[in-house]
């Protein structure tokens, strides 16, 4: 089983992806942009492979424009040397990888220019990843689309829409059901009428359940079906609803006691599990420690030495609990771990929790730092207690002190990301 997530890498330096306002995209400009994201993607991929994530969604704004006729890099070859290498890496590790168009690529539409767009954006993903070199098992996962007042209808523009496709697109292409529109029920008969393979949403199909009521597992199960070998493994998506917004919208964090009841219902399936959640890669690390069969203590500690500064800002009595929980160094308290953490960001920073860690963070560089930095600092923390500055400004301030004096262990802290 292979646990990831989508898109972006949080709180690991130079992963950030760029873009541009339509009217500055230059030649120049977006070859510029363009080598800027595929090194970002390359530091992502190492990312996922120094941590045993096996499974990441590319994110289709790597290509600035990639489907836009003011893109007229020929980037599939002007990139080639770099896109084969990070492909190589790809397909070395093991690791799966699968890109998902927006909202705006709709195939059923009865507008004939959405419908051509649709057809090039889709062009643009499958040429992206033929371009890394790799071969059918790594998906473009796509809606149904809209209902335009008549669903039947718009099923049969579909299903006519999808024989016009290139073959490329045809080879990768995975269907999902989705939260307003078309259940999962819906998207097995488009899937099995295509023969393509269809991708389980959880928490679509939580606010979007079909009329014959069966579980997760019933339809995991029906979906399987539609996978064949050259496909790969089956693969779904899971996702939490975030109490505080709209029915759909995913949660800041993957809770691991709500994730792991999931886990233990799938009783043993080889699925692809594709998490779809705010805090991307930090969600995936901890379903993944929690899930793995090899139960180390030391990846639990590794964990704690990002976490450790962000939990103490937040609570000092969680922060000893977990430092008291890690000392058995025969023991693999995961579960406990993470769920201390997730209690302890359910608290609100205090301005003198947040001004002792500042102070701690400062003492990594207060040796090396100059006369006039520790002035600053000290300003900005008398500004943050006399609520002048923000906890972000003086965050920002040691952020630029950590990168200015090279401390490798508060680079990958999560105390500058998690706020």
């Amino acid at each position: 089983m292979r646990i990831g997530y989508a898109c972006l890498t949080i709180g690991v330096p130079n992963t950030e992806l760029k873009t541009c306002l339509l009217k500055n995209a230059s030649d120049e400009k977006l070859t510029e942009l363009i080598k800027h994201n595929l090194n970002a993607l390359e530091n992502m991929i190492d990312y996922n492979i120094d941590n045993k994530v096996e499974l990441f969604r590319i994110s289709s704004s790597l290509i600035p424009f990639g489907s836009n006729p003011v893109n007229r890099i020929i980037w599939w070859e002007v990139f080639e040397k770099q896109l084969k290498k990070i492909g190589k890496k790809i397909a070395k590790s093991g690791m799966r990888v699968s890109m998902h168009p927006g909202q705006y690529t709709v195939l059923n539409s009865a507008d004939e220019n959405i419908v051509a767009n649709a057809r090039l954006d889709l062009n643009y993903h499958a040429r992206l990843l033929d371009s890394l070199g790799l071969n059918s098992e790594h998906k473009l996962i796509l809606h149904v689309g809209g209902v335009y007042n008549d669903k039947k209808q718009a099923v049969k523009r579909f299903l006519k829409n999808y024989h016009g496709l290139d073959q490329a697109v045809k080879n990768r292409l995975v269907l999902e059901n989705d939260d307003k529109s078309y259940t999962i029920e819906d998207v097995l008969i488009i899937g099995k009428a295509l023969d393509i393979p269809v991708v389980f949403d959880n928490l679509h199909h939580q606010v979007n359940p079909c009329e014959t009521n069966q579980s997760h597992c019933f339809w995991i199960d029906a979906c399987k079906h539609t996978w064949k070998s050259q496909d790969g493994n089956q693969k779904i998506h899971y996702s939490q609803q975030n109490s505080e917004k709209k029915a759909g919208s995913h949660s800041k964090t993957i809770g691991i006691t709500e994730f792991m009841a999931f886990y233990q219902e799938l009783k043993g399936r080889d699925l692809d599990i594709m998490l779809e959640v705010k805090d991307k890669n930090l969600s995936a690390i901890k379903c993944i420690n929690c899930t793995i069969g090899k139960k180390e203590i030391n990846r639990l500690e590794h964990e704690w030495s990002k976490y450790k500064y962000a939990v103490l800002e937040r609570s000092p009595l969680d922060y000893l609990e977990i430092r008291k929980l890690l000392n058995n160094k025969d023991s693999y308290p995961s579960m406990e771990f993470y769920n201390l953490i997730e209690t302890s960001f359910q608290k609100e920073t205090t301005i003198g929790n947040s001004i002792n860690v500042a102070q701690h963070i400062w003492g990594y560089f207060r040796t090396l730092a100059l006369p006039s930095e520790k002035k600053y600092f000290l300003k900005l923390l008398d500004q943050y207690e006399k609520g002048e500055a923000s906890l972000k400004k003086v965050k920002k301030n040691l952020w630029k002190m950590t990168v200015k004096y090279e401390q490798n262990y508060l680079l990958d802290s999560y105390y500058y990301v998690i706020i």
